[in-house]
């Protein structure tokens, strides 16, 4: 029910030999090299963006309120853009998708550098390129299972995963020194990443999606639509303690590093030591990502999944126990060391167990559980930390994580998901 049958250009043909490895996968590389472009490109702007509103308004607030605008609206069209993922073309929804950042980002870029950028105009390309993203995003993810074998996912989910990481250590320098050379040049750079990915994208050769039966007109509203993934989600066992183990770990890592950011600058800590401590998590995460086939080669899915969460707990608990010293990020960067298999694990099994006809309205649900979680964490630890001192208010994440490592160790949906 989960899988159409593998085409002899994704699996090789029988009899030839073994079938060639993800490296020499041409379109799964296509895809993936063009969105470690696009990535970088909008890592770029992630820093640049705070920079210029604070340039042209004085005011820490707005530029704040600029960044959440564009979470915001992610999150709100998740669901919509998994509706949109499964109804239509896949390739040219991104292709779509694509050229809408490309043009706004050009577009602020060319006001940056000509004097004339505004804070609506900045607002408006801010929410259209994250509207863009979110819909982008959850085709890409609802894709990847049509362009690889179906032993190969937990490696694309992997490799997947290296490219954010590797993202977050290259993209905020680039994107300081970038605006530091001239404001519109990381504007001007994330256009020209669309640009790359546009290409990427329109190069790939195989379908992204399986045939349809129905016609997008006949299909049902929006709503109803969404609904019917949500059910399908909430009704499948794994998929609900993908659900229950996602947010609790996501909102952790999110709070977690919030934290330690906040507990080092409470501490006296100069900005380049807070920069460290971020370089070390992310460098946790990038080496984990490479890893990952590996130790998912070597355990069973439930083993992995119990062990990582009940490690990860641990790990953080020890991190609290650091809390204002940038050795708090060395079991951080342990923890998430150990995330990219978990990520890779779950995911690929999710791609594998869900219809490709409801692969977009499910990614998006399970992105939208745990994009929603993350997001209330930095409040979630702002407030804890201005209560109690950064040991106990960490704690809670840990907690949090222990609550998912239950779930993994007793929950029926992970513990009956063959080996």
């Amino acid at each position: 029910m989960s899988r159409a049958p593998l085409r002899a250009d994704a699996a090789g043909a029988a009899g030839t030999g073994p079938a060639p490895g993800l490296w020499r996968n041409r379109d799964f590389n296509l895809l993936w090299t063009g969105q470690c472009l696009s990535d970088l490109g909008g890592a770029l702007v992630d820093l640049a963006l705070p920079l210029l509103v604070l340039q042209l308004t004085g005011s820490p607030a707005r530029a704040g309120l600029v960044g959440t605008a564009g979470l915001v609206t992610t999150l709100v069209c998740r669901l919509p853009a998994g509706v949109l993922a499964d109804r239509f073309d896949r390739r040219r929804l991104m292709i779509v998708c694509d050229l809408l950042r490309l043009a706004g980002y050009a577009l602020l870029g060319w006001a940056v550098a000509a004097g004339t950028a505004s804070l609506p105009l900045i607002v408006a390309v801010v929410v259209a390129g994250a509207a863009a993203t979110a819909v982008f995003s959850t085709a890409e993810h609802a894709c990847v299972r049509n362009l690889v074998r179906p032993d190969q996912l937990t490696a694309a989910v992997a490799r997947n995963e290296a490219r954010a990481y590797g993202v977050s250590l290259a993209g905020p320098p680039l994107g300081g020194l970038l605006f530091g050379l001239g404001r519109a040049l990381p504007f001007l750079g994330n256009a020209l990443s669309y640009l790359f990915s546009l290409l990427a994208v329109s190069g790939i050769r195989r379908p992204l999606q399986e045939a349809r039966r129905a016609r997008a007109q006949e299909a049902p509203a929006v709503g109803a639509s969404a609904a019917q993934g949500l059910r399908f989600l909430l009704g499948h066992p794994f998929l609900r303690a993908l659900l229950v183990i996602a947010a609790p770990l996501n909102m952790a890592f999110t709070g977690m590093i919030f934290a330690m950011t906040l507990a080092l600058r409470r501490a006296g800590a100069p900005p380049a030591l807070v920069g460290l401590a971020g370089t070390i998590f992310a460098l946790g995460g990038l080496l984990g990502a490479f890893l990952a086939p590996v130790l998912q080669r070597r355990l069973r899915l439930p083993v992995l999944i119990t062990l990582l969460c009940w490690a990860t707990a641990a790990l953080m608990a020890v991190s609290t126990l650091l809390a204002g010293t940038v050795q708090a990020a060395v079991p951080l960067a342990a923890a998430v060391f150990l995330g990219p298999t978990a990520n890779a694990a779950l995911f690929a099994h999710q791609a594998a167990v869900t219809p490709d006809h409801l692969q977009g309205r499910v990614v998006g649900g399970v992105l939208l559980a745990a994009g929603s979680a993350a997001a209330l964490a930095p409040a979630l630890a702002g407030a804890l930390l201005a209560r109690f001192s950064p040991a106990p208010a960490m704690l809670v994440f840990p907690l949090l994580v222990t609550a998912a490592a239950m779930t993994a160790t007793f929950g029926k949906g992970i513990r009956t998901v063959p080996g």
